[in-house]
């Protein structure tokens, strides 16, 4: 584990001991110990991954009590020539759609949820691809544990329209990706393990 990996190391555990701390505490000035121990792992967090502050806190106010992973579902869905949809954020960076896992939706709910918000498109999620430990493959790295859950999805009707979050979409061959990618959430590897489960409906889900 190299430098930077350790202080997020350190500012995740800092994270869960001090929201168990709030969650679970009785004396009220300890709960303001643990408040400001939060923050300054969350700043940590912000400050070695670049991520400014109220987008570091983002990752950590959904939760209280025990800290336990967040939940990313990302839609991948092929044409018959085997190209798969992308859709351009409004940063300009293309991606799978998909998102964080909302409290009231399950992985194929919410699979299902977010290929309609940002590609128009109602679909038919059909199986997990790959459940994959963000750290281990996108960058660059949050500090707080996020899991990324790969639905491959059918489409059943529906159009793109641009919206609040995505202004395009596109079917796209593997050997011919759109640039920029947004690496933090798409990247060409896990676009191959998609493509390979689409091939063979019988392989396992590929997890780590």
């Amino acid at each position: 584990m190299d430098q930077h990996d350790r202080w997020l190391h350190w500012a995740n555990e800092l994270q869960s001991l001090a929201q168990a701390g709030i969650y679970y505490g009785s004396n009220v000035f300890d709960k303001e110990r643990y408040e400001r121990i939060q923050e300054i792992a969350t700043e940590i967090t912000a400050h070695m991954t670049d991520l400014p502050l109220e987008k570091a806190r983002e990752l950590f106010a959904s939760d209280s009590g025990y800290l336990t992973p967040k939940l990313d579902t990302r839609a991948a869905i092929f044409d018959d020539d085997g190209r798969v949809l992308l859709v351009r954020e409004a940063s300009g960076m293309w991606a799978l759609p998909g998102g964080w896992v909302d409290v009231d939706q399950s992985i194929l709910e919410n699979a299902v949820k977010e290929v309609r918000e940002e590609a128009g498109l109602t679909v038919r999620a059909d199986r997990l691809a790959a459940v994959l430990d963000r750290d281990k493959h996108n960058n660059p790295r949050y500090g707080r544990k996020i899991i990324l859950c790969f639905v491959l999805c059918t489409v059943l009707g529906g159009q793109f329209q641009p919206n609040t979050e995505t202004t395009e979409s596109g079917y796209f061959s593997l050997d011919a990706l759109p640039e920029p990618l947004a690496l933090q959430k798409t990247t060409p590897e896990e676009l191959r393990l998609c493509y390979e489960a689409w091939l063979d409906p019988a392989k396992p889900t590929f997890f780590d």
